[in-house]
């Protein structure tokens, strides 16, 4: 028997060993404390190293960008939407925020020398109306005289306001309608998907609810059919139906938009908004779509991270395969749970 083959026998008979008795017994022992548990993934697992490079390049990344003139700032949106929430409190205090808006002024005047954008509207109106509404404060007065020397013009106002009092014209029948329409449609036509169908979908998106309104998330769009295939192998279950799809769309969370460690979840929170909303929106426009699962797995991120060419604090949350569904072809029944089993009021 050759060499090679009696070396793949033995470790295929050592990685059986520890999977099926070796491993259960060590997290077991692990369980038992947080010190186990970090020595368990300092010994024995690597699983969470590219997350550990992703945070730190995401947060040494979110710094460089404070402290530029880039129009677009993760620090000035959020401090921007921390003045908004102080402006609708009930009642709304005299003065707040004076431990950021300090911060948030010389992000607001670094920024400015990049061009005017939309992002810098809403802060030049959200920021003058705060310093009207401040009762006067030393350091709001310097800030304050500082800002109207860099925006001496206040814009339209884009200023918490009152909820329209219509309601929306979707009734609740209409929603679940649309949602029970929505299945995960892996067989599609080979027709293209017109892109200003997919930036509507993507402008849909762009509503979803994100912490602070951070909005720390990217939708990569492929439509030309090499790269289609080659990033729908990426992830694992797509075998038999990816070789069909006409659009793919990488979902991406940007780690960039954050200071702390703390914050290393939300760009699954605020993607997964985004992209129920990318979803349903293309079900309304005629597009059928597929979730398709990301597996965070070292070898996965950097060949698709090759293929788009992400930096390492942008990670893939999910892929999604649009198109215009083949009549032909079926989808899953999918059974879903009750109620009941998916919810409990208070205590359980």
């Amino acid at each position: 028997m050759p060499r090679k083959t009696i070396l793949e026998r033995i470790r295929s008979r050592l990685s059986w060993a520890f999977a099926n008795h070796c491993r259960p017994r060590l997290l077991r022992a692990a369980s038992r404390s947080a010190g186990l548990s970090r020595l368990y993934y300092l010994l024995f697992s690597s699983a969470f190293r590219q997350e550990q490079h992703a945070v730190v390049s995401g947060m040494a990344e979110y710094f460089r960008n404070i402290s530029s003139s880039a129009s677009s700032n993760y620090l000035l949106r959020r401090n921007i939407h921390r003045l908004e929430k102080g402006m609708i409190m009930r009642p709304r205090r005299d003065i707040y925020a004076l431990s950021y808006i300090r911060e948030t002024v010389d992000a607001f005047c670094r920024a400015c020398s990049g061009g005017e954008t939309e992002e810098l509207l809403w802060a030049a109106s959200v920021l003058g109306a705060y310093f009207d509404c401040a009762k006067p404060h030393p350091l709001l007065d310097d800030l304050k005289t500082r800002f109207h020397s860099v925006q001496p013009k206040m814009p339209d106002a884009c200023t918490p306001s009152k909820m329209p009092s219509a309601s929306a014209q979707v009734s609740y029948a209409d929603l679940l309608s649309l949602m029970r329409s929505r299945k995960s449609v892996r067989w599609f036509k080979q027709l293209p998907v017109p892109r200003d169908i997919l930036d509507q979908a993507v402008a849909a998106a762009a509503l979803a609810p994100s912490s602070c309104n951070r909005q720390p998330f990217e939708f990569r769009l492929i439509d030309d059919p090499v790269l289609v295939r080659k990033v729908a192998a990426s992830p694992m279950g797509t075998e038999g139906f990816s070789e069909n799809i006409p659009v793919i769309a990488v979902v991406i969370g940007h780690l960039q938009a954050f200071f702390s460690e703390r914050d290393r979840h939300l760009i699954y929170i605020d993607s997964s908004l985004a992209a129920m909303s990318f979803i349903l929106a293309l079900e309304a426009l005629g597009v059928s779509t597929c979730c398709i699962n990301w597996p965070d797995m070292a070898e996965r991120k950097e060949n698709l991270g090759a293929i788009l060419r992400l930096k390492p604090c942008e990670r893939p949350v999910m892929l999604i395969a649009a198109g215009y569904r083949d009549e032909s072809g079926l989808v899953a029944w999918s059974q879903r749970k009750p109620v009941e089993e998916l919810r409990a009021y208070n205590l359980p």
